[in-house]
C-alpha cells in the first residue's frame, strides 16, 4: 500500500478516484497491478473524457518527462479503441511535493497524434490549494474530505480504497444490465414465425415470386397505396420475395432483432420495429412506384436504434460491438448501391426509423423528457411532410406501362372494368408510348363487342411495341371478326413468329385458313 510516511498521499489518490467514480460517473479502465496507476473514462465529461491518476512521489523531472512520453502512447492507444477522434486526457500526480528540480512546475500539456495530455501535480505538501487548482482544471466541485496525517492511517486508506473501487463496481455492473434485460426477446421470435408462415402461404397460392400472389398478400405497390391502401406501408416487413431473401431476413432478425429485443425491450422494440418497417416502405414509396417486400427495412430499423444507444452509451457501445454494428452497416449500403433490383432506398428509410423511434422511447430504466419529446415531435414532422411529398411525387411522376397495366387487372379481377377503363385511357392520353395499357385497353374494348376500337388499341400497342405478340394474336382475332382473313393471316404468322411455341396461335392460323 505505501510506506507509513505516505499514508496521506495514498489517502488522497483513492479519495480523489472515489469522488470522480461517485459523482461525475467516471469508471475504471485500466490498473496497474500494484494499484499505483489508475485510468478512468467518462461518457459525460467531454473536457476530460479520460483521466489517469498515479501515485508517485516526485524525485526529478526526468523521471516526470519519461513518463509524460509513456503517458501519450497509452493514451493513443486507448484513443484509437475507443475514441476514433482527438481526445484531452487530464494525467493527475499524486505526490508529497513536487520535482526537486522543477520548483515551478504546475501544469504542462503534451501532444501526440491525435491526443493531449494535460499534466496536473496534486502535492500533498499544499494539498488546499492543489485542490483549489484541480476543481478549477475539471470545471467541478469536488468534496474531498480533507484529513491531517495524524488521522489517517492503513485502515483508513483501506476503507477509502474500498469504497472507491466499489463505485467503479457500480458502474460495471450498471452497464452489464444494459444487455441483461429481464425481458427475453419475445416479437424477434414472433415476427420470425409470421414471415415464415407468409412465405408457406404465398408458396400455396401462386409462389412468393408471383407479382399477383405478392400484391394480394400486402407487398409495397405504390400505385395501390395512392388509391388509399394506406396498410400497404407496413405489410410489406411480413412479405419476402423468393426462399433466399426469406432465409437472409430471417437469419438477420435473428442475430440483430434479439439484440435489439434485449436492450430496448418487448414493448420498445415492438415499436422500434414496426415504425422502422413503415419508414422504409415509406422510403420506397417515394423513390419508386414499383413493387416490393420484405423485412430489410425493420431490419435496418434494428441498427438504428443500435446507433441511437451508441449515441447514449458511446463508449459502451464502441467497446461491446460499434465497429461490428458500423462495418455492417456500411457494407450493406454499399452492396444494396451496386447490386441491382435491391431498395436501398428501404434500407436507408428503416435505418433512419429505427434511430427516431428508439429516440422516441428510449432505453429501459432510462428517461430523457425533453430529449424524448424532440425526438417524437421531429418524428412526427419529418413523418408528415415525407407522406404529403411521397403522395405528391407518386402522383405526379409518370408510373411506368407495366405498373399501370398490373393496376388496372387488379381492378379487372375485381369485377371493376369501368374503373381500370377509365384508369387506362387517362394514362395513354398523357402518355402515349404504352404498349400494356393499350393492349388492356384493347381487351376491355374486345369484351364490350367494340371491334374498331379494340383493333385501334391493338394497333396502337403493336405500333409502340411490334414484339408484343399477344397484341398480334388479339389483332387476328379482331379481323377474323371483321372477316379480314387476309390481315387475320398477316397476324397471326406474326404472333407466332414471336412465340412458335403457343398451340392457341397455331389452332388460330389453321382456322383463318381455312376461311381463305
Amino acid at each position: 500500500m505505501g510506506k507509513a510516511l505516505g499514508f496521506k498521499e495514498d489517502y488522497f489518490f483513492w479519495e480523489t478516484i472515489r469522488e470522480l467514480s461517485a459523482h461525475y460517473d467516471y469508471r475504471m479502465i485500466t490498473v496497474t497491478e500494484n494499484h499505483q496507476e489508475i485510468w478512468l473514462e467518462s461518457d459525460k465529461n467531454k473536457e476530460f473524457p479520460v483521466i489517469r491518476l498515479i501515485r508517485h512521489d516526485l524525485d526529478w523531472a526526468n523521471w516526470l518527462k519519461r513518463d509524460i512520453e509513456r503517458t501519450l502512447q497509452n493514451g493513443e492507444r486507448i484513443r484509437r479503441k475507443l475514441y476514433k477522434k482527438p481526445i484531452n486526457i487530464l494525467s493527475i500526480y499524486v505526490s508529497k511535493f513536487a520535482p526537486v528540480d522543477d520548483h515551478d512546475f504546475s501544469s504542462r500539456v503534451a501532444s501526440f497524434k491525435k491526443t493531449n495530455v494535460n499534466t496536473f501535480l496534486l502535492t500533498c505538501e499544499n494539498f488546499h490549494d492543489s485542490l483549489q487548482n484541480l476543481e478549477h482544471v475539471l470545471k467541478k466541485p469536488l468534496s474531498i474530505q480533507v484529513l491531517e496525517e495524524n488521522e489517517i492511517d492503513e485502515e483508513k486508506v483501506l476503507a477509502v480504497k474500498k469504497n472507491a473501487i466499489s463505485e467503479s463496481v457500480k458502474k460495471a455492473k450498471a452497464e452489464q444490465k444494459v444487455f441483461q434485460n429481464a425481458n427475453k426477446p419475445f416479437f424477434t421470435y414472433i415476427f420470425m414465425a409470421v414471415q415464415i408462415a407468409v412465405f408457406i402461404l404465398m408458396e400455396f397460392n401462386g409462389g412468393s415470386t408471383n407479382s399477383k400472389t405478392l400484391i394480394e398478400f400486402g407487398a409495397k405497390f405504390s400505385p395501390y397505396i395512392i388509391q388509399g391502401e394506406w396498410w400497404r406501408f407496413f405489410t410489406p416487413m411480413i412479405v419476402h420475395i423468393g426462399f433466399i431473401h426469406l432465409l437472409m431476413n430471417t437469419f438477420s432478425l435473428y442475430l440483430i432483432g434479439a439484440e435489439v429485443e434485449r436492450i430496448y425491450g418487448n414493448a420498445r422494440f415492438l415499436f422500434i420495429y414496426i415504425f422502422a418497417g413503415f419508414a422504409g416502405t415509406l422510403g420506397s414509396f417515394i423513390m419508386t412506384p414499383n413493387l416490393s417486400a420484405g423485412a430489410s427495412g425493420a431490419i435496418f430499423g434494428c441498427f438504428g436504434a443500435l446507433l441511437y444507444f451508441g449515441i447514449v452509451y458511446p463508449k459502451l457501445f464502441m467497446r461491446s460491438m460499434g465497429s461490428s454494428v458500423i462495418v455492417l452497416i456500411i457494407i450493406n449500403l454499399i452492396y444494396g448501391f451496386t447490386v441491382s433490383g435491391i431498395d436501398n432506398a428501404g434500407h436507408i428509410g428503416g435505418l433512419i426509423g429505427g434511430f427516431l423511434a428508439a429516440g422516441v422511447v428510449h432505453l429501459p430504466k432510462s428517461k430523457n423528457i425533453f430529449r424524448q419529446l424532440a425526438f417524437l415531435i421531429g418524428t412526427v414532422i419529418l413523418t408528415y411532410s415525407l407522406l404529403q411529398f411521397g403522395f405528391n411525387h407518386q402522383e405526379s411522376e409518370a408510373i411506368d406501362d407495366n405498373t399501370m397495366a398490373m393496376l388496372a387487372q387488379k381492378y379487372i379481377d375485381d369485377d371493376e372494368e369501368d374503373k381500370a377503363e377509365e384508369m387506362l385511357f387517362k394514362y395513354v392520353e398523357s402518355n402515349p408510348d404504352a404498349p400494356l395499357s393499350l393492349f388492356m385497353l384493347g381487351n376491355l374494348s374486345f369484351d364490350k363487342k367494340d371491334i374498331y376500337k379494340a383493333r385501334d388499341y391493338y394497333e396502337k400497342a403493336i405500333e409502340s411495341n411490334p414484339d408484343l405478340y399477344e397484341a398480334h394474336y388479339n389483332l387476328a382475332l379482331v379481323y377474323m371478326n371483321l372477316e379480314s382473313f387476309d390481315q387475320a393471316k398477316e397476324q397471326a404468322d406474326k404472333a407466332i413468329e414471336l412465340a412458335p411455341d403457343n398451340k392457341s396461335y397455331t389452332k388460330l392460323l389453321e382456322e383463318i385458313e381455312k376461311q381463305l
